[in-house]
């Protein structure tokens, strides 16, 4: 039987669709050819409209109305100066031009060799983690191509990388911390230790934007910052951390720098403070960095578990009523701030049900500055007397209501020690010194974004108010002026921010001429004497034993 011939159709048919392919790949090439132009523009447009989006998340809020006027008046400016739009339009096209250019990074092929073993090696370390026997088509596989799953990388001039896109399967399970801490464990040791990274994952997208952070500022000085009374700053942090920057005077030179603001009073969620850190972390210097922002609108009593004397500069100073080294001082002065906290509680008690505004003297903020409390606790058990932690459950659970801010500092190896009280309304947390991440977690209640070093100078922690996020910390320096150690220039920052010695007339520490003489019940602790064997004894004594009873006891 004679074969039949094909169709014409079927025959030459590859033949015509592989011209027809021909003339539409040469009609598209000529297409890009000839709008090259308006393609690089275009690409332009685009980058400039996403760099000025960026620039406008960063900026902080305070600072938008400021960057929006000045983009009105050059706007305005350009409209009225002859050939102004048109200038412009020229200018924006030129630009979008250079911007949307190939970039020399994209034409030179990718990473160099160097770089490409250590993506390779990155790659193959991550293949027992993001790969399953299951999967037919592994994205992470002994040998595989590394490109389709790091997309983005840079490097710096060593060699290392400073920011890295990774992509992982949708199975890996990202919702887990223990899955993740393993991918940011193994991470952190093949990309170089003693750096600091940052991890956003994106579970979303299934995709891990390793980022290396820039070391903190150190040189930061003890100076006024420029806050609301009822703000302390702790530090400064990361600049995409916040929203918020603080002028600072660094010698001649004015800069920004992003805080880390703590905010008390009545409205405050997070009322106290716990700082924790090893020895020589920076704990008293946080501690000394609060108490002279303290003293600019409230008065200060000082504890020192540890006797080093490090608050000797605080003594006799305007707003300090107490110094205290030993326990019989630490105990007289605790004892007094608790009956002044119920004190103040029962004066805005009475004024609210009269319908009048609380007095002053409940306003005024009173500190408590608290270092090595847990010092006291076996000295106190030898000598048979109350634990001065005790002391502390009213300040801390009215504190608040009282306008009364409890801040204790202690050494990590001493949690322990602490109070049930102190570790249970102390909601904002700070942790100084090298700490590892479950320390950190265990202190702050959730571990940061970033990976903990070994060696950090002093001051340098993290910090977290209440349910926030975890920040990166470094305290400002504020040493001991009467430390030989500490250089010039930090001991007149210091200095100058002291408030000026009283004159002790008659028991009051201020001159009358300077404040309004308080009122009997109102009267603190004696300054002159350095370790008042008991409270102190007022004229209003018997009244306010009168008094105190009607108020419930936790």
């Amino acid at each position: 039987m004679a074969r039949r011939p094909l169709p014409r159709i079927l025959s030459n048919g590859s033949a015509q669709l592989a011209r027809s392919r021909e003339l539409a790949r040469t009609a598209a090439d000529s297409a890009t050819d000839v709008l090259q132009p308006l393609i690089v523009i275009a690409r332009g447009l685009r980058r400039l409209a996403s760099a000025g989006r960026r620039k406008w998340a960063a900026t902080p809020k305070d600072r938008r109305g400021t960057l929006l006027f000045l983009a009105a008046a050059v706007v305005l400016a350009v409209a009225l100066v002859p050939y102004g739009p048109l200038l412009a339009v020229i200018t924006l096209m030129a630009a979008a031009a250079r911007q949307g250019r190939d970039r020399a990074p994209s034409a030179s092929g990718g990473p160099d060799a160097s770089q490409a073993e250590r993506l390779r090696s990155l790659y193959e370390a991550l293949v027992p983690y993001f790969s399953a026997a299951e999967d037919p088509a592994p994205l992470y596989a002994h040998g595989g191509a590394w490109e389709k799953a790091f997309p983005e990388y840079e490097f710096d001039d060593g060699g290392r990388v400073t920011r890295l896109v990774v992509r992982y399967p949708a199975y890996f399970t990202d919702g887990e911390a223990e899955a993740r801490a393993r991918i940011e464990h193994l991470l952190t040791v093949k990309s170089g230790r003693g750096r600091e990274y940052h991890f956003a994952w994106d579970e979303e997208g299934n995709q891990l934007t390793l980022t290396v952070l820039a070391p903190l500022p150190t040189d930061i000085a003890a100076q006024r910052f420029v806050t609301a009374p009822g703000e302390t700053v702790l530090g400064f942090t990361d600049p995409t951390a916040v929203h918020r920057t603080l002028p600072l005077a660094h010698g001649a030179e004015r800069r920004d720098a992003p805080p880390v603001v703590w905010r008390t009073g009545p409205r405050s969620t997070e009322p106290h403070l716990l700082v924790l850190g090893q020895p020589g972390s920076g704990t008293s210097t946080l501690l000394r960095s609060i108490a002279l922002q303290a003293l600019r609108h409230g008065d200060v009593v000082v504890v020192d578990g540890g006797g080093t004397g490090e608050y000797a500069c605080l003594t006799g100073r305007d707003g300090v009523l107490a110094v205290e080294c030993g326990l019989a001082g630490a105990l007289a002065s605790l004892e007094w701030a608790a009956t002044e906290t119920e004190r103040r509680l029962i004066a805005v008690n009475r004024a609210r049900q009269a319908g009048h505004p609380p007095p002053d003297d409940a306003k005024r903020p009173l500190w408590l500055l608290l270092d090595r409390p847990t010092a006291f606790t076996h000295v106190a058990a030898a000598d048979g007397r109350k634990d001065p932690q005790s002391l502390l459950q009213i300040p801390l659970r009215h504190g608040r209501a009282a306008n009364v801010t409890v801040v204790v500092a202690d050494q990590l190896d001493g949690v322990e020690g602490l109070g049930e009280a102190v570790r249970q309304y102390t909601r904002a947390r700070v942790v100084l010194g090298p700490a590892t991440a479950d320390q950190l977690e265990a202190v702050l209640g959730a571990p940061p974004h970033t990976t903990p070093v070994a060696h950090v100078p002093p001051g340098r922690g993290y910090a977290r108010l209440g349910t926030g996020p975890v920040h990166r910390l470094q305290v400002p320096a504020t040493p001991d002026p009467y430390d030989d150690a500490t250089g010039d220039a930090h001991r007149q920052a210091v200095l100058d921010l002291l408030p000026p010695r009283t004159t002790p007339a008659d028991g009051e520490t201020v001159p009358e001429s300077a404040r309004p003489a308080p009122e009997p019940a109102e009267a603190p602790p004696d300054r002159a004497r350095p370790e008042p064997a008991g409270p102190v004894p007022t004229p209003a004594e018997p009244e306010r034993a009168k008094t105190l009873p009607t108020l419930s006891k936790p």
